[in-house]
């Protein structure tokens, strides 16, 4: 069938042609910022999940719904190398100068560029990765003490009056939570906390790994009792059967029953890993409906392009005794795997491959989920870490 047609969209962050088993939570979040934006109590929401769920996706289309609702918003990632600070403060601009334009909010939107100035200048020694066009003069006093964790939080008061008096809300949507250093974590929940209490319409709607709750609980004590974390995970069949038939039927296309079913056996259901199935059993199949032996065809081309493109970018990151890390849990299976038995198959202690299993939860690769246990962040890893590693040299 013609490829230009075809709907599917594997893709990081790609929106699906179909975001099929989302609405209950998309419904949550809906209510929880109407509520902020009235000055009623809602919890900021942290969706936690493995790779290839489509968080991203998630994030990106709630807050396409929250800028149509007219709440004010700003959509960060939280890459590892950059700092709060500097990834808020030239949105956190935008949205002050937005929210100037509202006759009812003009001077406190002002006052809040005022504190913007003043955040900016002072910690600018600090994160130096801070560059901001400041347009106002700072105002003495207000979030300038050069400490992140009380300024965050006047300035998030400062901003939060505005938007209460403009009848909106400020939503931060913020990405990869995971990979934010743990201090400015803990500043992050601390104006987000502060402002909950003075019931300021200013929120949360972020995504990470699995990981991300613990950390939060790190660096507030507090933090369970000021988000939801809903678990993202795969799709369900019926889920799973609507994103793979929906885009199909409305290109007249019909995919048999059959076929589903080996797409939805290869997929475990992961959103990514359907698109990435849809998109190759579409290009294979000459007409429709696409049939079983057009998914199994196609299916050697799927992994092909998981395993060069979604799995690869990742262990590329990798240092070799990370690596071996990795295999020696792939050798055992899904998992989760003790980290006794991980160290028994590579031949060492468990206390000398704490450092690897540390290194590997702080990029992101592997999670704890009980004391004591590692699995995989990354859908299906085992198996690609098997193509990945055939011979016997990781072994001691």
């Amino acid at each position: 069938m013609d490829p230009i047609e075809n709907p599917y969209a594997p893709g990081a962050g790609t929106p699906p042609p179909e975001l099929a088993g989302r609405d209950e939570i998309r419904a949550g979040v809906r209510v929880a910022l109407e509520r902020i934006r009235r000055s009623r109590p809602a919890k900021s929401v942290l969706m936690v999940g493995l790779r290839g769920v489509g968080k991203t996706v998630l994030l990106v289309r709630m807050r396409q719904e929250a800028t149509a609702a007219e709440h004010h918003t700003i959509f960060i990632e939280a890459p590892e190398a950059r700092s709060l600070p500097a990834l808020l403060a030239p949105q956190l601009r935008e949205s002050l100068l937005r929210l100037s334009r509202s006759d009812r909010a003009t001077d406190l939107a002002r006052r809040a560029l005022r504190g913007l100035a003043g955040f900016t200048r002072a910690l600018k020694v600090e994160y130096q990765d801070i560059r901001l066009a400041l347009d106002f003069d700072p105002e003495p006093g207000l979030a300038d003490n050069g400490d992140l964790e009380q300024d965050l939080t006047a300035l998030f008061l400062a901003v939060g009056m505005a938007a209460r008096r403009a009848d909106t809300s400020l939503v931060l949507f913020v990405d990869e939570l995971q990979y934010m250093k743990e201090e400015e974590l803990a500043a992050l929940i601390t104006a987000l906390h502060r402002s909950a209490q003075e019931q300021m319409p200013v929120t949360l709607v972020g995504a990470g790994l699995p990981q991300l709750r613990a950390r939060t609980g790190r660096a507030k004590s507090y933090a369970e009792r000021l988000f939801d974390f809903p678990f993202i995970g795969p799709l369900d069949e019926v889920a799973a059967r609507r994103a793979i038939e929906a885009p199909a039927d409305a290109q007249g296309v019909r995919v048999t029953e059959a076929a589903f079913r080996r797409i939805f056996e290869e997929t475990r259901g992961y959103p990514y890993f359907l698109q990435e199935w849809g998109k190759h059993a579409w290009d294979f199949a000459t007409r429709s409906p696409i049939r079983l032996d057009d998914v199994e065809s196609a299916s050697s081309g799927a992994r092909t392009a998981l395993d060069e493109g979604f799995f690869r970018v990742r262990v590329d990151r990798l240092t070799p005794g990370e690596q071996r890390y990795l295999r020696a849990m792939a050798e055992l299976g899904a998992g989760p795997h003790r980290s006794g038995d991980i160290a028994s198959v590579l031949g060492r202690p468990v206390t000398a491959l704490g450092p690897t299993r540390s290194r590997l939860i702080a990029k992101g690769m592997v999670w704890s989920p009980r004391h004591g246990f590692t699995a995989f962040t990354v859908p299906l890893f085992n198996g690609f870490m098997i193509r990945f590693m055939r011979d016997n040299d990781w072994r001691p």
